[in-house]
């Protein structure tokens, strides 16, 4: 029938190292149901439920908490790349109307490079080199056609 020491490695691996029966069934070749037999008839049986009822909980709210931030994170992801993706679209259409790119298109890929003068032009920083293909100053005085419209105009940025 039931081993004495058997039965001692039974309860010793569920009441003192936590193990599952299922585990403790494993290492013994028996039934599950045998093992869970031997550990209801031990006085401590309540209570170690309650602790491992307990510690699950306590399990339970960290798995929780771990999902909502993936969730989150995840959603924050799809946004950000929506977002940067939407970018790319807009730049994509900005640049596609002509094979140059105007100076002002230019002026916007590139705002820190330039300042206003007291005139309202636009001139490129003196403490930056750049090619001669750069413009140099930008006259915003005069009519200048949109790319996305030709026949409309733009005064000023």
């Amino acid at each position: 029938m039931i081993n004495i020491d058997n039965k001692n490695y039974i309860l010793d691996k569920y009441y003192n190292e936590h193990e599952k029966p299922t585990t403790i069934a494993k290492k013994l070749k028996v039934n599950p149901s045998y093992i869970t037999k031997i550990i209801k008839a031990d006085t401590r049986y309540i209570e170690e439920k309650e602790y491992r009822s307990q510690i699950s909980k306590e399990n339970r709210k960290i798995a929780k908490k771990e999902w909502i931030r993936n969730k989150r994170q995840n959603e924050a992801d799809k946004q950000l790349y929506e977002f940067v993706k939407q970018q790319h679209i807009d730049a994509s259409k900005e640049l596609s109307y002509s094979s140059e790119i105007s100076d002002l298109a230019y002026r916007k890929w590139n705002s820190s490079a330039y300042h206003r003068n007291n005139k309202g032009n636009l001139i490129i920083d003196k403490k930056l080199k750049v090619g001669s293909d750069v413009p140099k100053s930008i006259n915003m005085n005069i009519k200048i056609p949109t790319q996305k419209y030709k026949k409309k105009y733009c005064y000023s940025i």
